[in-house]
């Protein structure tokens, strides 16, 4: 039996959709083995501080080496691996409880920004290589996935028990049942995001963390 675990966190569906591929991608990879590493999905709830409560729950139950949060990204046309998480929460819709936080730190006593601890660009090479349509991202938006992510982050850079552990967030599509409902709108199928996301989950266990990540373009100009 193996003693690494990754921990794969999805959220609940929101804002009336039936789906989040977020959670199907998490609960489909739930009980593989990646590289000798077991994959335990946990579902989020999208509701402000609840979310945080569950990553703690989660972290401490499962005392993962790696945590990989997923959230949907309605329109996007690629996996996107997020490169920063910034303190603050400001939502253009309610969470699934009815909140609305504007311009609220997500923790108070945190930095304006951490950076994903993965090396994204290995990562995104790894998954293009797997013929699955991947990116790097500047912008977690300021929704519940930004405060999961900003969260995570904050808890592997402030508590000792974690100094070690390896995270970050990546943006999913929506699946095309979603998208069936949207004219126009781009997707990607369930079986292509778990391709992608187990690319990524063994491009990061293969990196040596005190190695540098890639040096290849990635950036945008706007």
């Amino acid at each position: 039996m193996t003693d690494t675990t990754v921990l794969v966190l999805g959220f609940e569906p929101f804002d009336k959709a039936p789906l989040n591929p977020a959670w199907e991608v998490a609960r489909t990879l739930d009980g593989k083995t990646i590289d000798g590493a077991r994959i335990v999905g946990v579902q989020l709830p999208c509701v402000f501080g609840k979310a945080l409560d569950a990553l703690d729950a989660a972290l401490q139950q499962h005392q993962p080496s790696l945590v990989i949060a997923l959230g949907l990204a309605g329109g996007r046309t690629a996996l996107s691996i997020e490169r920063v998480a910034i303190n603050v929460d400001d939502a253009r819709i309610a969470d699934n409880a009815g909140q609305q936080p504007i311009d609220v730190a997500v923790a108070t006593d945190g930095p304006a920004a951490y950076f994903a601890r993965l090396p994204i660009k290995q990562a995104v090479t790894a998954m293009r290589a797997a013929g699955v349509p991947a990116e790097v991202s500047n912008t977690a938006g300021t929704f519940v996935c930004n405060h999961v992510f900003y969260g995570l982050m904050h808890r592997l850079n402030t508590v000792p028990a974690w100094a070690q552990t390896r995270g970050g967030f990546v943006h999913v599509p929506y699946l095309p049942e979603m998208a069936a409902a949207l004219p126009g709108a781009p997707s990607m199928a369930v079986e292509t995001q778990c391709k992608g996301i187990e690319a990524l989950i063994a491009a990061v266990l293969r990196h040596d963390p005190e190695q540098q990540d890639l040096q290849l373009s990635a950036g945008q100009l706007h």
